[in-house]
């Protein structure tokens, strides 16, 4: 298995240039996710927080909250390696324009999705696990990205229960046209 340093419970980095990812990672990072008190984690497969080219293996339980945010000058891709997702795009207000569905490649679902401009995002997961590779460019900067203030606050347990049941309503009205 690749070897990683842990940068918190739920980030960790690859301690070589040159690396290969499979079950065993994976397992690795669902396993991370499931125990941490975010309910994700992630295998970041650069080196730092100022390369160029950003590439991490992310795993998300249904119980982790995406708080729905936007990234300045920044695009990003997900490749899904298990589970099945719903993308959701907003508008500046909060409105749905499009829901993405995505999933492993047995889903029958797309499981490739780009974003390259900068529009408010979040994740509905309707699997056990979400496992993704998601590329973006850096450099990671905090100021880069802002969340959404139609949205409520990660530590908020209750505001959030009730926005993503909202949310996936929404959503799947939104899907039905």
């Amino acid at each position: 298995m690749t070897e990683f340093d842990s940068i918190s419970s739920e980030v960790f980095v690859v301690k070589k240039t040159l690396i290969s990812m499979g079950d065993k990672e994976v397992e690795f990072i669902k396993s991370k996710a499931i125990k941490s008190p975010r309910k994700r984690a992630r295998i970041c497969a650069h080196q730092s927080n100022s390369d160029a080219l950003h590439e991490m293996f992310i795993a998300i339980s249904p119980k982790s909250y995406i708080r729905p945010h936007k990234h300045f000058e920044k695009s990003e891709s997900f490749h899904i390696i298990e589970g099945v997702v719903d993308v959701i795009i907003f508008d500046e207000y909060g409105e749905i324009n499009d829901v993405i569905k995505l999933g492993e490649k047995a889903s029958g679902r797309n499981y490739y999705y780009k974003l390259s401009e900068s529009k408010f995002h979040t994740l509905i997961i309707h699997s056990d696990i979400l496992v993704m590779h998601e590329i973006t460019n850096g450099p990671f900067e905090r100021d880069q990205s802002v969340y959404a203030s139609f949205s409520p606050e990660e530590d908020d347990a209750e505001a959030v229960n009730q926005y993503i049941e909202n949310l996936s309503i929404k959503s799947e009205e939104f899907s039905r046209g």
